[in-house]
């Protein structure tokens, strides 16, 4: 590489990842390296090998995702071959001319596992594996990293980096019993759009609405939305929208999170309060500490493609890495690293949630109110139309617009129930994951229970912290429905107000309930809340 090239190419990379100091080395690319699977269909892999001497201590990194070797990752990758690794960044199959046919989830254990035997008897091999990517290049890392362990642990990786990202997309797909519409079809469209390399299009729903898309959200019923979106039907969105129990064999066979404590190699994770696997991605953190193998977690302000996170996840990969495998000095003073929003600080903690946290209820009042005295026997009622679904404002989502969002408008909606409490005198902060437990019925057989938590500022302004969504099969009699919101690190400043609002939908973040299982046809729906029994439980730091 020409130097003027080179200096080119690491000054690219400091516009492409804000904060990030390009390690010290050059780097090379070897395109279109053919890696052989099982069953003889072949898959596509770009190596990438830093320039010059760099010694046999650090691993090799294998990436493998489904959205192409040229795109932000392929910054990623580079920026880790500048730190002396060398990365094979792989498409998966069936995507950006691999073999095959792409169906999600499905073919990434077997093909993960060949790609792992092969680079181990590779010329370049360093003599150990890391495995490193977001999202669903963090579940092709679940998918062999247990079965490996167990059955040919000479070939399991050595070490996870995992951004953002989970072991089992059926209960991010059908979340608590309700479909998450608007990741799983403008997921769909996306995909449908690389596979096909229809660019045009997918560059421009980068930065505007799609029509197409918008239109999808509103067709019943909901085996129909791909159609509208992509112009056919898509296999995978079919099967997803045909298996809405996540006990089904179609999911469970997709599922590595059973696998999850037989991982012995060291785990870096990295996520934000915004992105859509948290849940998941903390219980897996703890599924890790059960086994008495904690990982290093970093939970900051961000969402699932929060470009603010690039350079953290590069940085302490790098550092976490160089630690574990060159006897780096270590760079962390505790295991877990959390920054707590409200005050907008870091915090080094030794476990998540932080030890102290303790269960504080607060009970819906039918005069709107939210406090520690346990109402009498009231009622509030709200209609939810599916014909004009509770649109959603904000929330965790494959967009860049996951974050705090103001509610004030949207809690006026005659929909949406809202309950606060007074005004702060001090500082109180919720570690963990709240839950709500709310008497409930509904004039219809099937409702949704949307519960969030707002942070209400002295101007007026509702901010959303968390949330959280329960389909529910009703009677006629009041039942106690459960909802377990997102977790949060969130401190309410003196003079601000707790506020919990209720719903029965976020449409299209979650598909609406059209109230009885024949999902073509939508029943407004009367429901009602016994204030009697319903309350949050708030887990409070002290």
């Amino acid at each position: 590489m020409s130097r003027v090239r080179a200096r080119f190419s690491r000054w690219m990379q400091t516009r492409r990842i804000k904060g990030l100091t390009p390690g010290p080395y050059d780097v090379a690319i070897q395109r279109d390296l053919r890696v052989p699977m099982d069953d003889g269909v072949e898959l596509l892999a770009d190596l990438i090998t830093p320039v010059g001497p760099v010694g046999d201590a650090l691993p090799t990194i294998v990436i493998r995702g489904p959205y192409g070797r040229r795109g932000p990752v392929a910054g990623w990758a580079r920026a880790l071959a500048r730190e002396g690794f060398p990365v094979l960044f792989q498409s998966c199959r069936g995507t950006w001319g691999s073999g095959g046919v792409f169906t999600p989830q499905v073919d990434e254990q077997r093909d993960g596992i060949a790609t792992h035997r092969w680079v181990r008897q590779q010329p370049w091999f360093t003599g150990k594996v890391a495995t490193f990517g977001p999202s669903y290049m963090g579940f092709t890392q679940w998918a062999v990293a247990g079965k490996l362990q167990r059955e040919d642990p000479v070939n399991a990786p050595d070490a996870l980096c995992l951004v953002v990202t989970m072991p089992d997309f059926g209960p991010i797909t059908w979340d608590n019993g309700t479909f998450a519409l608007r990741n799983a079809l403008g997921w769909t469209q996306m995909m449908d759009r690389m596979i096909r390399r229809d660019m045009l299009p997918l560059a421009l729903a980068m930065i505007r609405p799609d029509p197409k898309l918008g239109r999808a959200f509103g067709v019943l019923p909901l085996r129909d939305g791909d159609t509208v979106a992509t112009g056919h039907q898509v296999d995978w969105y079919q099967d997803w929208v045909a298996h809405d129990q996540l006990t089904d064999d179609y999911w469970t066979q997709q599922s590595h999170t059973a696998s999850v404590p037989d991982v012995t190699a060291p785990i870096y994770m990295i996520t934000g309060w915004y992105d859509i696997f948290l849940p998941a991605q903390l219980r897996n953190h703890a599924q890790l500490t059960a086994a008495g193998r904690p990982p290093r977690l970093t939970v900051g302000p961000w969402g699932h493609v929060s470009k603010g996170m690039d350079a953290p996840a590069i940085g302490e990969t790098t550092a976490f890495l160089k630690e574990h495998f060159a006897g780096a000095p270590a760079t962390r003073v505790a295991p877990v690293r959390a920054y707590r929003t409200g005050a907008e600080v870091w915090h080094d903690l030794q476990t998540w949630p932080p030890s102290g946290v303790t269960a504080q209820s607060l009970f819906l009042s039918g005069s709107g109110r939210l406090d520690a005295a346990q109402p009498s026997d009231e009622t509030t009622t709200y209609v939810y139309d599916p014909e004009h679904p509770t649109p959603s404002v904000g929330g965790p989502s494959l967009l860049p617009d996951s974050g705090p969002v103001d509610n004030a408008e949207h809690e006026k909606r005659a929909d949406v129930v809202v309950f606060r409490g007074d005004p702060l005198t001090a500082p109180a902060t919720i570690a963990g994951e709240p839950v709500a437990h709310i008497r409930f019925r509904s004039s219809q057989p099937s409702a949704d229970v949307f519960v969030r938590i707002c942070d209400v500022h002295p101007d007026g302004r509702s901010m959303t912290v968390c949330d959280g969504i329960q389909r529910v099969e009703t009677s006629p009699d009041f039942q106690d429905v459960e909802v377990a919101l997102w977790p949060t690190f969130h401190e309410f400043a003196p003079g601000h107000r707790i506020s919990v609002q209720i719903s029965s939908g976020a449409h299209p973040r979650y598909a609406r309930n059209p109230g009885s299982p024949d999902t073509a046809t939508t029943h407004r729906a009367t429901q009602e809340i016994a204030h009697d029994g319903s309350r949050i439980d708030l887990p409070v730091l002290p």
